[in-house]
């Protein structure tokens, strides 16, 4: 099994699959990439069992085979080589490899490519077409607010609901919550699943936004596939927590305010919190805001007032500041709305104005209780 192949082509199509690689592996081939050669194809496949990435390219060869190659020493041996043509010697009866270029050559011995894991055959499954950039912007608005609490595996993912009129994707941590809202995208029918993280930062990192994904579903995976990469996964198994119950109707007390200026003073005020809660108070009455921070233990204070438009009764509310920036960080409007009810009850934070009108954005905030 032979072939020849540029090192700069087979390094780019490497990299964009190599972040499935997991450090500690039970089984150590899948520290290998998988290459396998048919009809003049070249698929390349990475997995750490729950997730697998393959990459499909055009080389020179004749024949058909596969092999099992030593991961990090091919990325290193590629990384440091000027673009030429590799030629890739297989010997199918020890498994070693030579990879021959312009001034020397380098030999490894990887595995049988047939005791690589199989990917999961997908049944039974509901296939929708959306646009690429729809899903990186999907992610980037959500993933940020994924929790990481091992107990409760179905919250370190993100809730993808779909049907005829949109698509909704949701990210929780119990003490924050994004809803990301797209009528733009529809799906045929009505179906819901939890997408890990993982699968999540590698389409995230291997999407450019102008091409359009086909995604294949089904109870237990899901499949995406784009330009020349697919990516399977396995879906988080559970039920995801009624999120629409924890989204307060009633918020009378809605705060306009520009959402450089607020980040910045949230940014700066923020330093003097407890570094513990990183509790910050916003009090609002009439058409000003005053934020404040304190450290009891260490008598650190800090206060600043901005001038805003609010609505609503005079009242103080306390919330973390790190939720607040990583908030605001993911809007990009330049004005933002924040709507309250009371105290006790969690703030929503919105663009003030839309500037796509097929895209609905909702972040829910909850309240920390102020030391009287």
């Amino acid at each position: 099994m032979n072939f020849i192949i540029s090192s700069t082509t087979l390094l780019k199509h490497l990299q964009s699959i190599s972040g499935v690689l997991s450090t500690s592996n039970s089984l150590p081939i899948l520290d290998n990439f998988l290459f396998e050669i048919v009809d003049g194809q070249l698929t390349v496949s990475a997995s750490d069992l729950e997730t697998t990435m393959r990459t499909t390219l055009e080389i020179e060869a004749n024949e058909t085979g596969k092999i099992a190659i030593p991961a990090k020493i091919l990325l290193d041996v590629l990384k440091n080589l000027p673009d030429q043509p590799c030629t890739f010697l297989v010997d199918k009866t020890n498994f070693s490899i030579e990879i021959a270029y312009d001034n020397g050559k380098a030999k490894m011995v990887g595995f049988d490519g047939e005791d690589y894991p199989r990917t999961p055959k997908i049944e039974n499954s509901n296939t929708l077409k959306i646009s690429g950039e729809i899903i990186s912007k999907a992610i980037n608005k959500t993933l940020f607010a994924t929790g990481n609490d091992d107990l409760r595996p179905v919250m370190s993912g993100v809730f993808c609901q779909f049907s005829p009129e949109e698509i909704i994707f949701v990210a929780t941590d119990a003490h924050k919550l994004v809803r990301y809202k797209r009528t733009d995208s529809q799906a045929s029918g009505s179906s819901s699943f939890i997408l890990p993280k993982k699968p999540l930062n590698l389409l995230k990192s291997n999407l450019s936004g102008s091409e359009e994904v086909q995604l294949e579903y089904n109870e237990s995976n899901a499949v995406f596939t784009f330009n020349d990469i697919v990516l399977i996964c396995r879906l988080i198994d559970g039920k995801y927590p009624n999120y629409e119950a924890v989204i307060p109707k009633e918020n009378p007390n809605v705060l306009t305010i520009d959402r450089t200026q607020f980040l910045s003073s949230i940014r700066r005020v923020s330093i003097f919190a407890n570094k513990t809660t990183h509790q910050i108070k916003l009090k609002l009455a009439g058409s000003e805001l005053a934020l404040s921070a304190e450290d009891i233990d260490f008598s650190n204070e800090s206060n600043e007032r901005l001038t805003c438009n609010y609505d609503g009764d005079d009242m103080e509310i306390g919330f973390n500041s790190r939720f607040l920036m990583e908030m605001l960080n993911n809007i990009e409007s330049t004005e933002i709305r924040l709507e309250m009810s009371e105290p006790s009850k969690a703030g929503l934070l919105m663009p003030a104005v839309k500037e796509n009108k097929h895209e609905d954005i909702l972040m829910l905030v909850m309240p920390v209780m102020l030391n009287r």
